[in-house]
């Protein structure tokens, strides 16, 4: 049956109605939800600057309940935690912690089973430290080569005989190098130390037979300039035939002083020993004090 014209016209004005109520409908903001105005875009982004790149302090999370309990069996060790294989074979630095834990418990609360327990554990490391010193003993005593005691004598005889062998040794060294060095003494009319000092060098060449040349650092500055000498009373060691030189003493030295810096100068500018073997002897050579004597030792 045809639709007549006015029943067009109703369903038209019907449908237009459910258009409008939709649109209303879509653009009506949720319940809960503001409505977007000028004013909350202004606090959104005047708010915007928060944050760790904005050094904003945000407070730490506290712990959790188990970690504040674990922390609180670390601070108050019980001796019954442990057995006493487990303290004896236990890692150095975790026994250092648990012997730590157990003296501070005891001080904090000090009552005679704190302080019994804390001592139990001291006890062990007592046991565990004369343990090492016995079996660092035996091992002195089967491998005679890791120790000193063969070069560095403790009783009198021995030092006697130690201390004999160094003196002949620089004694006889000096001599023998007169010829190939030269020395060189700085000093200055003003200086009240320079007199002291040359009568020292006056006793070492009556011993050695060594010629010392004088030198005053303000009649010939030149010379003391090339050196570098500033401090009076001053001695240098010389290289003949070479521009090598090395200080023997700066200010008053004493005779055995100046006899052993001489005599490790003279090696060094000769090249018998390095900066490392500064104070090895020639009759330690290969000894306990050599400190090149293992690796070479590998090279064999």
């Amino acid at each position: 049956m045809p639709v007549r014209s006015s029943e067009k016209k109703l369903m038209f004005r019907v449908l237009i109605i459910c258009q409008v109520v939709l649109l209303f409908t879509t653009g009506t903001p949720c319940a809960g939800e503001p409505p977007f105005m000028e004013e909350n875009g202004k606090a959104y982004y005047g708010d915007a600057k928060r944050g760790w790149w904005w050094y904003e302090k945000i407070p730490l999370e506290k712990r959790d309940r188990d970690e504040k309990v674990e922390d609180g069996k670390k601070r108050s060790p019980r001796l019954s935690d442990y057995t006493m294989e487990e303290l004896w074979n236990m890692y150095p630095d975790d026994f250092q912690a648990v012997l730590m834990a157990f003296q501070k418990k005891a001080v904090q609360v000090p009552s005679e089973n704190n302080v019994r327990e804390y001592y139990v554990v001291q006890d062990i490391a007592r046991r565990k430290s004369l343990a090492f010193a016995n079996v660092s003993a035996a091992v002195m005593q089967k491998y005679p080569d890791l120790s000193v005691a063969a070069d560095y004598p403790i009783t009198a005889p021995g030092r006697n005989a130690e201390v004999s062998q160094r003196t002949d040794e620089i004694k006889s060294r000096i001599r023998s190098a007169r010829e190939e060095f030269a020395l060189i003494y700085f000093s200055s009319a003003g200086c009240p130390y320079c007199a002291e000092e040359g009568s020292i060098l006056s006793r070492f060449v009556e011993k050695y037979g060594w010629e010392i040349r004088e030198i005053d650092i303000e009649r010939e500055a030149a010379v003391s300039s090339v050196f570098g000498i500033e401090t009076t009373p001053t001695l240098l060691l010389i290289y003949r035939g070479s521009a090598d030189h090395i200080t023997v003493s700066a200010g008053v030295a004493s005779l055995a002083e100046l006899e052993e810096k001489l005599y490790r100068g003279l090696r060094l500018l000769k090249n018998e020993i390095t900066p490392e073997e500064y104070s090895l002897y020639e009759f330690q050579r290969g000894g306990a004090f050599d400190v090149k004597a293992p690796l070479r030792r590998d090279k064999r």
